[in-house]
């Protein structure tokens, strides 16, 4: 099986890796998981990195980045802790969704990392036009025990929409509805929105982006379990950034 993308991308002329930034879990109290997110060689921003990639490297670099993910945290996870990596993917650079995962279940069975878990998520900024496409892509992911899951939701294309055509395990509260929700009635409510309809479609919510002690009891008493931003703590380059446990409150009832 083979695909365009592999028989036509162009190498990379430049190198990268990667920093992670830990998923806290506050019904366990513990980290769930980690994003890893792209740097430059010596730890430069994303922006940078990205800034260099070509549309012809496109394919290359998406597949280039789940394997410098798998590796450096087959490295870097402590063993028998059960952590996700949370590796973020664009819809568009994936031609024929079996073949291009090929690079993936590679590395993981070379690392030893378990498939389950691994989350892949995609950015609701990218705008989606080819809705059938991206179902095909996750069913082929889900046959692998891979979660799926969408980044930056309520600030992108597709917003509800986007639940509609399917369904992913977990979504990504983007940090913009998050930021100050402590004194936003307007974000409140929305958030109770979403609140529900995950809930009805049996889909796990993730805050990203919180920053304030505000904002985590906020999210948690309204029933959010999973969260990510500088609260916690800060992306680091190539190691597991400490979580500032000493930042969380202590839990309610939380769900």
């Amino acid at each position: 099986m083979a695909c365009n993308g592999c028989s036509t991308a162009s190498k990379l002329d430049f190198d990268f890796s990667m920093a992670f930034q830990p998923i806290y879990d506050a019904a366990a109290g513990r980290v769930w998981g980690y994003e890893a997110l792209v740097r430059g060689a010596s730890g430069e921003g994303a922006y940078e990195v990205l800034s260099k990639v070509s549309p012809e490297q496109k394919y290359r670099f998406d597949q280039d980045c789940r394997v410098k993910a798998i590796e450096l945290a087959s490295r870097l996870f402590p063993a028998g802790e059960e952590l996700m990596l949370s590796i973020n993917f664009m819809p568009k650079a994936v031609y024929e969704p079996a073949a291009c995962l090929r690079a993936t279940l590679n590395t993981a069975r070379r690392c030893n990392f378990p498939m389950s878990s691994i989350m892949f998520e995609f950015t609701e900024n990218e705008e989606v036009s080819d809705t059938a496409h991206l179902t095909n892509i996750i069913t082929e992911y889900r046959k692998h025990g891979f979660t799926t899951a969408v980044d930056d939701f309520g600030a992108g294309h597709a917003g509800l929409g986007l639940l509609v055509d399917f369904q992913p395990d977990l979504i990504k509260i983007d940090m913009k509805l998050v930021r100050g929700i402590d004194t936003s009635p307007a974000r409140q409510a929305v958030l109770a929105g979403i609140i529900g309809i995950a809930r009805d479609l049996d889909i796990t919510l993730l805050a990203e982006g919180v920053e304030t002690e505000a904002e985590f009891l906020v999210l948690r008493d309204a029933g959010i379990r999973l969260f990510q931003g500088y609260w916690f703590a800060k992306p680091a380059f190539e190691e597991l950034p400490p979580v500032r446990f000493d930042a969380v409150p202590e839990a309610g009832a939380t769900v």
